[in-house]
């Protein structure tokens, strides 16, 4: 800016010359400068409180939005952010058919020692002692002294627990907020729900996890926040699942086994009513593995074993209604074909013996009805191995199930390292093949539900799966008659259930000894039945190991004997809980007769 000089030269001169004043020039300019001054102040002054008040208008505008925003939302509490992965700690619920709770979270607090700002470690391991008798005093106080800093004292606390551990007062015991998986029902489904521990863990959250079962196969989907803690519905149903394992040890007991499995399946869906394994435990206080150190030779001596998917068995004579079926399906026999049961049956230096002699000729029914290893043998041989193996495939028996259970790889099935003629014969009636009770419950639902194949499944659906055909629905009609001539003419007598038509075949299948052979007085026993029979709804497979009881002053250890008096009384308790009414016909009046006047 270019400022005009108070004293110009030539107004000076001019000013002298006409006898004027000099410095009233000075005078009159030093004015004007002063008033340009104060207009551009004032300017500047103005256009400074425009701008801030724009700026304050802005702010209380936003402010404003921002509060009618606040009052119009949900109250939220307030959530650190952090950098690093967090600790997921919610999981969802687990429930039955029903939406009854399986599996649910409980709001928990786990206890810690931060050492440095103990003030009295002898008296705070003293007291903690005396709170939790598990926990030692020693070594607690040489915890308490030596060079830690940090210290889990215990993950788990009861609210009066958490009281106890207040009054003691020490400023280094401190509470941290956490979940915990409990299991309302106890031991109930336990082996499907498998149980959770703690993965990852801090003091103010901890990560559960599932260790086995459904808890572990489904343990991506429990944790991910985006199914807004949406429970996972099962297929289990909550009463028939405790009603079958009530009745299930009962019979257990009552066998002398030394435990046992049952599979109920809905034969149209695929879907596990109940599953049972015993013995079995209690997952809010899941036992260990079994070691070396427990002289424990089998792992399936372990209650953590669940023998109805990892238990692989030969089955015995349960597998007889599958050469049949098939034999009727490829044209080869019907029904009432008469079959060679001469015996002994001689291949090679083995011999195939029936359990009584049935004489010369046994038609394709009694074949299943009285359980003939030779007549199915024959049946077997007219088959051959090719197209037996290739039918047992079809009914998923050669390969491990798709159940939705983490142990159900390790129930992959026991084949014959070379499928021979003696191999087809034995493998006809149940022996030289091991599967799990589960497949042999998926086997039975696929030929008796009209001929189409069903894999079993742990989740609710919504219809019948429609698989594949595997025989025809005149095939699948035979075998059902067969099956019911079994429980009121044959081997499974004990099994019939008024009201309900209960068909089912036996089977009882020597335990193989670990160093080869057979023993002589240990058997599986097995029954695998459906009903109704004439339309068929759940499939029920109960398998005991090692039953034995005295019945008319002997030892019996068959399955007619020990298997099928415990599922004719599992079918009698869960089949109303299943909402089945029995089809009982209506007595009429006898030795009365109505006449007219």
């Amino acid at each position: 800016m270019i400022r005009t000089p108070l004293r110009p030269l030539a107004r000076i001169l001019k000013a002298r010359e006409q006898g004027q004043n000099p410095d009233a020039i000075e005078a009159e300019n030093k004015r004007l400068r002063h008033e340009d001054d104060r207009d551009r102040s004032r300017l500047q002054a103005e256009s400074r409180l425009l701008v801030m008040g724009v700026a304050f208008f802005c702010a209380f505008l936003v402010i404003g939005a921002r509060m009618g925003m606040l009052a119009g939302s949900v109250p939220e509490e307030p959530t650190a952010q952090a950098s690093g992965s967090p600790i997921i700690g919610q999981r969802a619920d687990i429930v039955d058919r029903n939406g009854r709770v399986l599996a649910t979270n409980l709001d928990t607090h786990s206890l810690y020692a931060q050492i440095p700002d103990m003030i009295d470690p002898a008296k705070a391991a003293r007291e903690l002692a005396a709170i939790f008798p598990e926990l030692e005093e020693d070594e607690l106080l040489e915890d308490f002294t030596g060079s830690r800093r940090f210290l889990w004292v215990r993950r788990e606390i009861s609210p009066e627990q958490m009281q106890a551990v207040h009054d003691i007062g020490d400023p280094g015991l401190l509470f941290g907020p956490r979940e915990m998986r409990l299991y309302p029902n106890g031991s109930v489904a336990a082996h499907i729900l498998g149980g959770a521990t703690y993965g990852r863990e801090g003091v103010n959250s901890a990560e559960v996890i599932g260790v086995a079962g459904v808890e572990k196969f489904f343990d991506d989907a429990l944790r991910d926040p985006s199914r807004g803690g949406a429970p996972l519905e099962l297929s289990l149903d909550l009463t028939v699942q405790a009603a079958s394992e009530r009745v299930l040890h009962g019979g257990m007991m009552l066998m002398q086994a030394k435990g046992a499995s049952s599979v109920l399946m809905d034969v149209h869906t695929g879907e596990i009513i109940s599953m049972v394994s015993l013995p079995d435990f209690d997952p809010n206080d899941r036992p260990r593995v079994l070691t070396a150190a427990d002289n424990a030779t089998d792992q399936s001596d372990s209650p953590l074993f669940n023998r109805a998917v990892q238990g692989v068995y030969e089955l015995g004579s349960v597998f007889k209604i599958f050469t049949v079926a098939q034999a009727i399906e490829l044209g080869l026999i019907n029904a009432g074909t008469m079959i060679d049961t001469q015996g002994p049956l001689q291949w090679g230096r083995f011999r195939i013996r029936d359990f009584h002699d049935y004489g010369a000729q046994l038609s394709a029914t009694d074949v299943i009805v009285k359980s003939s290893n030779i007549g199915t043998a024959r049946i077997a041989m007219m088959i051959g191995g090719e197209r037996q193996r290739d039918f047992l495939g079809q009914l998923g028996l050669l390969e491990e199930t798709q159940v939705e259970m983490v142990e159900a790889p390790t129930g992959d099935p026991l084949l014959p390292p070379n499928w021979s003629e003696i191999s087809t014969m034995t493998i006809s009636y149940g022996h030289g093949l091991s599967s799990s009770p589960v497949h042999l419950a998926a086997a039975y639902s696929s030929l008796l539900n009209g001929g189409t194949r069903v894999e079993p499944t742990l989740l609710r659906q919504d219809g019948p799966q429609n698989g594949p055909r595997i025989v025809s629905e005149q095939v699948s009609a035979v075998s059902r008659d067969m099956l019911r001539a079994v429980v009121t003419e044959g081997t499974a007598s004990f099994g019939d259930v008024e009201g309900y038509e209960v068909g089912g075949k036996t089977g009882t299948a020597d335990k193989p000894r670990p160093t080869g052979g057979y023993y002589d007085d240990r058997t599986i026993a097995t029954f695998a039945s459906v009903f109704p029979a004439d339309d068929p709804r759940y499939v029920l497979i109960v398998t005991l190991d090692e039953p034995s009881v005295e019945a008319l002053g002997e030892q019996r250890r068959t399955a007619g004997w020990t298997a099928v008096p415990v599922a004719a009384e599992m079918t009698r308790r869960v089949a109303p809980l299943l909402g089945m009414r029995p089809d009982v016909e209506t007595a009429t009046p006898t030795g009365v007769t109505l006449t007219s006047n």
